[in-house]
Order: structure tokens, then sequence, then C-alpha cells
């Protein structure tokens, strides 16, 4: 079978699940290539612009570096713009360098459609894209910081007002996080948080309008019981530098005006001669493919198919990322030699997240609101990483979502939040090493010399004379903390029984059959045993000094559970149980060598397992 060379254009939603889904199944064929060009060297998760916008999040938190996504499978990445695609000789061209292929798959995605209206270009911001997410957060951040230091009333009110022209996912997830934003900005600048005007503006007589509309009139009441005027039946006419016009001719005084009123094709297609629909979408067949070239398959929001008549594909994550799925198996099936498959679009809901804390959903016919509504589209979110097989970012996500927000800005507000002082927790750290050190000390040196050694500062010298006959190291026999039970399992050995017999009658059922497995004769216990001292001085150092304080207490916590079910150790001493999970909260990244220890391993290991993050990527 001869070479063929499949071409990806566009790292989107789309591009991502069909390059995946090519590069599983071509895995071990080396007569096909794939290449996946983007002008940018990540894939941006576009469904959490407004986070970015907003400042719930930092920028780099909806930022996937491609290499981190495909290292190790076969696709070579380029980053470059494509500037021609030339469909007879099945030739891309990008600004520097070509590209032949047998199989191409357009998922360039959309663009903000400002519908011609006069000014937006020129005063109005635009949230499609990580730059523009990054650009109005400075502009807000910029504005409300000098106009906290504006005397004229008229002036500091416009600079004060941020208008959201749209109301759909995009617009009210944007004011949404403004609410809750605009608190931490009016502190920031030591203003008053009333002083911050959000304008939700529609041209249609309701908002939402992909929701049913009692999802939506929630929506609306959260938002208008949070101050936010919400103007319907209010097209904009013009935006200048400091004033929005409406179509009644009232004029809104602002600075800051961000368009989601809506989304057409990605322009850079309009030089590829292929047939366009509505909103400059290129026309495809139930295949995902184009009528009028062979081998070019359109995905995601830049592909037109309408499922029902006068129904196209709706523009949302689902969509993109079944359109991908299915313009990939019909390429490996055209390769393969199977049969084509047709589109057929399975969407599981809509979700709409007003804000960290609040949100509507409609999930088939369930329709959730509040905080369930959140937790839901996490799921879902988390779910996408499976989808894309990473759980490095399935982990970022988690972590930045909610460990690292800051303000309450997430749905359990502040109770999972990293950004606690664990200088605090110093003290217990080192009680609970020490606690570690203290049992295995007595171990080691066997419990008489210990308690001698440790009984004055003077008797310290003790330590160094030696092991005692009890300690772990030379006993011949199983070694318990309490003294009965030493007896009754030698009693036990004497008259022929099991040597565990008396051990295992103190355990609970299912731990002493675990425990029989575990050691089923003397001399793989007494290993154990031997092994168990220098397990519990190393847990000890390792939390005294902060190396690993997470597996440290993560060891620690199951020690514990496991000696306390065993009478190895009395109920006296639990309390280092709470102790232990209390400190797996990076406890050691304060006065500890985790500081620098588990960012060093973080950077080796994901240099070594993902290969080094570039800014531009162009693979051979």
């Amino acid at each position: 079978m001869p070479n063929k060379n499949i071409v990806i254009i566009g790292a989107g939603y789309a591009g991502v699940h069909a390059a995946k889904k090519l590069a599983k199944k071509f895995k071990k064929d080396d007569t096909v290539s794939i290449t996946l060009i983007d002008r940018h060297s990540y894939h941006t998760m576009m469904t959490e612009l407004h986070e970015v916008a907003a400042h719930r999040v930092e920028p780099d938190a909806i930022q996937f570096d491609l290499r981190r996504l495909f290292n190790r499978t076969k696709v070579k990445l380029v980053t470059d713009n494509v500037t021609h695609v030339d469909h007879d000789t099945k030739k891309v061209t990008t600004a520097h360098g070509a590209y032949d292929y047998d199989y191409l798959i357009l998922g360039m995605g959309g663009e903000p459609n400002d519908f011609g209206t006069p000014g937006v270009a020129e005063h109005g911001f635009t949230l499609w894209s990580w730059e523009d997410a990054v650009k109005l957060r400075e502009h807000i951040e910029n504005t409300v910081a000098k106009a906290a230091t504006i005397h004229d009333e008229a002036t500091r009110r416009a600079m004060l007002t941020f208008a959201i022209c749209g109301s759909g996912f995009t617009g009210i997830e944007l004011v949404g996080e403004m609410i809750e934003w605009k608190e931490r900005l009016a502190k920031n600048n030591k203003i008053n948080a009333d002083e911050i005007s959000l304008y939700v503006i529609e041209a249609a007589p309701t908002i939402l309008n992909m929701l049913e509309r009692r999802d939506a009139d929630k929506a609306e009441a959260y938002l208008l019981k949070h101050g936010v005027k919400v103007l319907k039946e209010s097209p904009i006419v013009e935006v200048r530098e400091n004033e929005i016009v409406l179509k009644s001719g009232e004029t809104i005084p602002t600075y800051t005006l961000a368009w989601t009123g809506g989304v057409k094709a990605n322009s850079d297609t309009e030089e590829y001669g292929m047939e366009q629909a509505r909103a400059g979408r290129l026309k495809v067949n139930k295949y995902m493919e184009s009528d009028q070239y062979d081998d070019v398959y359109v995905v995601g929001d830049l592909a037109y198919f309408e499922e029902e008549p006068g129904k196209p594909t709706p523009q949302i994550v689902e969509a993109a990322e079944q359109t991908g799925t299915t313009a990939a198996k019909n390429i490996i099936a055209d390769i393969k030699g199977g049969e084509k498959v047709a589109y057929k679009g399975k969407y599981h809901g809509i979700m709409v997240s007003i804000g960290a804390r609040y949100g509507v959903a409609d999930l088939m016919g369930l329709h959730l609101s509040g905080w369930f509504a959140n937790f839901v589209k996490h799921m879902v979110n988390l779910y996408y990483f499976f989808g894309i097989g990473s759980g490095y970012y399935m982990f970022k996500y988690i972590e930045h979502e909610f460990f690292h927000t800051k303000d309450k800005r997430n749905i359990f507000r502040d109770f999972l939040t990293r950004y606690g002082n664990v200088l605090w927790s110093l003290p217990l750290r080192v009680f609970v090493g020490g606690f570690w050190l203290v049992e295995g000390g007595s171990k080691l040196w066997g419990y008489e010399v210990w308690e001698n050694a440790t009984s004055s500062f003077s008797n310290i010298g003790q330590l160094f004379r030696g092991l005692g006959e009890d300690s772990w190291l030379v006993s011949s026999t199983v070694q318990m903390d309490f003294p009965w039970l030493q007896d009754a399992t030698s009693a036990a050995t004497e008259a022929g029984g099991d040597w565990a017999d008396p051990i295992l009658s103190e355990m609970p059922g299912w731990f002493a059959w675990i425990m029989q497995i575990m050691m089923p004769t003397p001399e793989i216990a007494l290993f154990m045993q031997k092994m168990m001292v220098f397990i519990e001085i190393a847990i000890g150092l390792a939390i005294i000094v902060g190396l690993f304080t997470w597996l440290a207490n993560a060891a620690s916590v199951g020690f514990l559970i496991m000696f306390t079910l065993t009478a190895m150790l009395g109920w006296d001493k639990v309390w280092a149980l709470p102790a232990s999970i209390a400190l797996m909260n990076g406890s050691g990244r304060t006065f500890g060598l985790d500081y620098w220890v588990v960012p060093f391993i973080q950077k080796k290991l994901g240099r070594w397992w993902y290969g080094k993050e570039q800014a531009i990527y162009q693979d051979k």
C-alpha cells in the first residue's frame, strides 16, 4: 500500500480529537503519516476563556501544550500559518513550508462576527482566543486602576461600566465571572464594589436562547439579583471609544465593551475556493467530506451540515468532537477499505456557568441549577480529558479549579484551596516526625535500652553501646508491643499451633486474612519486622525535613491504621492519624526540602516523558 499523508489544519477541539483517533488507529502503520498544523503551539480550552478574562484562573490554565498532548504518538506538530490550500496538487502551503496530503482535515474553527457593526473592531473586545482573554483581562484591570484615581464623576462612572454584547454561552459566563471578580477589583483599587456596573445587552427579546425558558429565567433572575442590568431587544448600532449606541438612540457611557454577539467561519478559508453556507461555514456531506473536493474533510465550527432541514450542526464542543471523530473514522475506512459512517450528533445537554458557584444546565431533560449545575460542568470537563487522553491536564484542571482559586471562586469556596499558610503546620510536622522516630528508635535499640537512654540527657550515650536483646533487628522472634501477646505467641508455637494464631485473633477477620497472605511464614514476618524499623525511621526523617511529605504522611496514615487494627499501637497514639492527614496539605514546602525537590522532579519527569515545550514546533 502506498504511503498516505494526512494533514490536519487547526488544533481545536475537532482537530485534536481527529488527530488522536487517527494516531491510535495507525500507531504501528509506518505507511501513514499524520501532520497537525496550527498557528499556536498549544490547544486552547475555549469553553474556559471567561475564567481567564475575569481572573478566576491564570492564563496557562486553559493552554494545553501540543507536545504534552501528542508526545509518544506519531503525530507531527507544525507551528505555522497556513497561507494556501491547492486542491489540484493536494498541497498545503504555510508561511515557512509546504506539505503534501492525501487526506486533508480543515478544523480552524470560527471567529467573532460583528455583523458589520461600526466601531466594534476599533473599540470593542472579543473573547474567542487565549490572546483575547488576556487582553480583556489586562484592559479591565488597568481601567479600574485608572478609574480609581479619576475625580470627574461622569468619566469615573463610564470607566467602571462594563458592557457585554450577546447573551449566549460566552456573554453570560463572562458576566457571571465579573460578578465575582468585581469585589476583588474594588478591594485592590480601594473603591466601592457598588461603583462597578455590569450590563448584558441582547438584540433578541430573551437571553440564553439555547436553553428552555425555565432554565434561562433562573439565570436571568440570578443576574438581576446580583445587580446586572439586562437590556433585551436592544441592538447595538455603533461602538465608540467611550460609549455604545443602541438602536433606540440610547447611549451607554463605557470604556469596555466585550462583543460576544456572534460567530462566523474562520476567514482564512475564504481563499480555499470551497462552497460556503451561513456565516461562511463550509458545506460538507453526511461524512463530513467536501462535496467539491475528494479527500477533504471539514470539522468543528467550520463545518456546515444540516442534521435536519434548516438545522446545521451546533457550534458546541460536543459537535466539534463528534465531527472530528467522524472525519477520522471515514479516513480510516477509506485507507483500510471499510464503509464510511454518517454523522449522527449525540448531544447530552447544555451547561452554563454563571460564575464559579452558580449555573444552569439541561442534561437530556434533567434540569439543574446552582451548585449542582456547576459540579456537573466540572465533571464533563474532566471527562473531556479522557477523550484527549491527557491525565496530566486532568490533574492540572483539578489543581487550578479546586485548589488554586482565590476569593471563594470555586464550587467548594475556600475549603480546598492551597492558599492557606502552611507555615503554621511546621510544629505539627516536627511532632509527627518525632513520633515515628521514637517508634522506630525503640524498635531499633530495643525497648529497655531506648527507655533508659531517653530517660535523661546524661543517658543518651547508651545508644552508642549496642543494641538491646529485644531489638527488632537482632530478635529471632516476632516482637509485639504488648508482652502478653508475645507470651501467647510463644505458647502457641510450643504447643504446635500456628505461630500467628494469637496475633490474628486480635484482628478483624478481613484484616487477618490479608495478613495471612502477606506473612504466611515466621521468616517472612521477621523480615518484615526488620524492614519496619527502617521504614518508620525513614517516615519520621522525611516528615521532619519536609521531603516527599505527602507520600510520607500517606504512608503514616496507612501504617497507623494497620498498627491500630493489629493492636500494635494503643488507642492513646491514634492522634497521629488525623495529624498525618492534616500534614498532607503541602506542609513540606515551607521550611522543608519539598520547596526545591518536588518542583525539580516535576520538571525533570515532565521533560523526560513529554519532551521539551516550545513556542514553535516544526517536526520533520
